[in-house]
C-alpha cells in the first residue's frame, strides 16, 4: 500500500510494477484527483495554459490493477496490526506501507480569515487562487522562496502588481545565498516585483475580503489578493502514535525503511540517511525518482543501486530557468563566472571543491558540471584548466 497523491506516489507504484511486483497494490490519496505533477501549479496551471497535470491516465491504473483510493485521508497507522486507517472509517491492511503523503504548507496563525488569503500546494489550491488572480489587481507574496518566486512571475505575467515581501536580505539567500539571491531580485525588478527584503508582515486587514497588508516598518500596502509561500512541513500529522520515528519528516535508513517494519517512506516527507550517515530531506522533483530507483528494489529483496546521484532542482521564472546541480550551501564560496544583467552562472565551493552549479537560462553549462561535481573536482581546475 502507498499512502500519498504524488509523485512519489505514483512513481513507487509504477517502479513496482516494472520490477515485477504483481500482487495487490493501493494507492490512499486524501485528494479526489489522480496523483498529480505539482512544479506546473505555480506556473502553467496558474496562468491558465494547462489543466491537466496528471501523471498518468485513468487507464494506466487500471492496465496495471492499481487500485485508488482517492478522496478519504489515511488517519492512523498500526505498525503491529499492519493496517492503516482512512478518514471514511474504513481499515486497510497492508504487506508493505510506502509513506509518500509530502508535504502541508505552512500557514501564518494570526493571519485573519479573510477572502483573497492564499495557500499554494495542491491543485485545487491552485484553482482557487488562480480565480483569485483572475480579478486581481495588487497582490503581496509573503515569501520570496522557490514558490513565491515563482508566483510573483506568473502574477505579473497576468498582469496583476505585485510586492513581493522577504523577511532574508534577498530571495533564495537561505538556499542559494545572498550573491545569487540579489540576481534573482534583480531579475523580478526588471519584470515590474516590489521586491521588499529584511522585511516581514505585521498585520493584514479587510472587512471580509483583505484590502491592506501592512509591513514590520509601518509600510501599508493595498492588496486584494495575498499568497503565502512560507514553505511547507512534512505532512505527518496521521502517523502519530503509530511508533514511527518523525524528526523533520518520517525519519529512514539510506534505502528508505523507516523504524517500524514493513513500513518506507519516500519523497518530500521522508528524511533518508545520506552518503555521509546524516539524515537529509530534500524537497526537489528528481529527487522521488532517484529514490524509487532504490526503495523498490529493496523492499522486492532485489538488489540495490549504488551510483552516485548528483542532487538537481530548477525554478521557471519568466523566460529564465534557474537550475541547480549538486548541494549548494548559503556560506559556500561563490565564483560568479558568467553575468550579462539577467542569465548567470555560478560555481559553489567548499573546502577547495566544486559542489554546486547554479545557472540562470544557461542549462547547457550547468548540465555539463555534473561530473565535476560528482567526482569532487578540485575547484581550482575549473577556474583555471590546463
Amino acid at each position: 500500500m502507498i499512502v500519498g497523491g504524488g509523485l512519489a506516489a505514483a512513481r513507487t507504484a509504477e517502479q513496482l510494477r516494472r520490477a515485477g511486483y504483481c500482487g495487490p497494490l493501493t494507492i490512499v490519496s486524501d485528494e479526489v484527483h489522480l496523483p498529480y505533477d505539482r512544479p506546473p501549479l505555480s506556473k502553467e496551471v496558474l496562468r491558465s495554459e494547462v489543466d491537466d497535470v496528471a501523471l498518468k491516465p485513468r487507464e494506466f491504473y487500471d492496465e496495471k490493477n492499481i487500485t485508488l483510493r482517492l478522496g478519504t485521508a489515511a488517519t492512523g497507522l498500526d505498525t503491529a496490526a499492519q493496517t492503516v486507517t482512512l478518514a471514511d472509517g474504513s481499515v486497510l491492511e497492508y504487506e508493505e506501507l510506502v509513506i509518500a503523503t509530502g508535504l502541508v504548507p505552512r500557514r501564518i496563525p494570526s493571519f485573519p480569515d479573510l477572502e483573497g488569503i492564499r495557500v499554494l500546494r495542491s491543485f485545487d489550491e491552485c484553482l482557487a487562487l488562480r480565480t483569485h488572480a483572475a480579478a486581481a489587481k495588487r497582490a503581496v507574496i509573503v515569501g520570496a522562496g522557490f514558490i513565491g518566486c515563482e508566483v510573483a512571475a506568473s502574477l505579473r505575467g497576468l498582469g496583476v502588481d505585485v510586492v513581493l515581501v522577504e523577511p532574508q536580505p534577498q530571495p533564495l539567500a537561505s538556499v542559494l545565498g545572498e550573491q545569487i539571491g540579489a540576481l534573482v531580485t534583480r531579475l523580478h525588478r526588471d519584470e515590474g516585483v516590489d521586491v521588499r527584503t529584511g522585511l516581514g508582515v505585521a498585520e493584514v486587514r479587510g472587512a471580509g475580503q483583505v484590502d491592506t497588508v501592512v509591513l514590520t516598518d509601518g509600510s501599508e500596502l493595498a492588496a486584494d489578493l495575498v499568497v503565502v509561500g512560507i514553505g511547507s512541513r512534512p505532512a505527518t500529522d496521521w502517523l502519530d502514535g503509530s511508533g514511527v520515528k518523525i524528526d523533520n519528516g518520517v525519519v529512514c535508513d539510506e534505502a528508505g525503511r523507516t523504524s517500524a517494519p514493513n513500513v518506507w517512506a519516500v519523497g518530500d516527507v521522508a528524511s533518508w540517511r545520506d552518503a555521509t550517515g546524516h539524515q537529509a530531506r530534500v524537497e526537489h522533483w528528481s529527487n522521488v525518482a532517484d529514490q524509487a530507483r532504490v526503495i523498490v528494489p529493496a523492499m522486492l529483496g532485489q538488489d540495490v543501486p549504488t551510483n552516485v546521484v548528483v542532487p538537481y532542482f530548477w525554478s521557471d521564472q519568466y523566460d529564465v530557468k534557474i537550475q541547480c546541480l549538486g548541494e549548494p550551501e548559503a556560506d559556500d564560496v561563490v565564483h560568479l563566472v558568467e553575468d550579462d544583467g539577467r542569465k548567470f552562472l555560478a560555481y559553489y565551493e567548499r573546502d577547495g571543491v566544486l559542489v554546486g552549479v547554479v545557472g540562470g537560462g544557461l542549462p547547457g553549462k550547468v548540465m555539463k558540471a555534473r561530473g565535476k561535481i560528482a567526482a569532487a573536482t578540485p575547484i581550482s581546475e575549473i577556474l583555471n584548466p590546463a
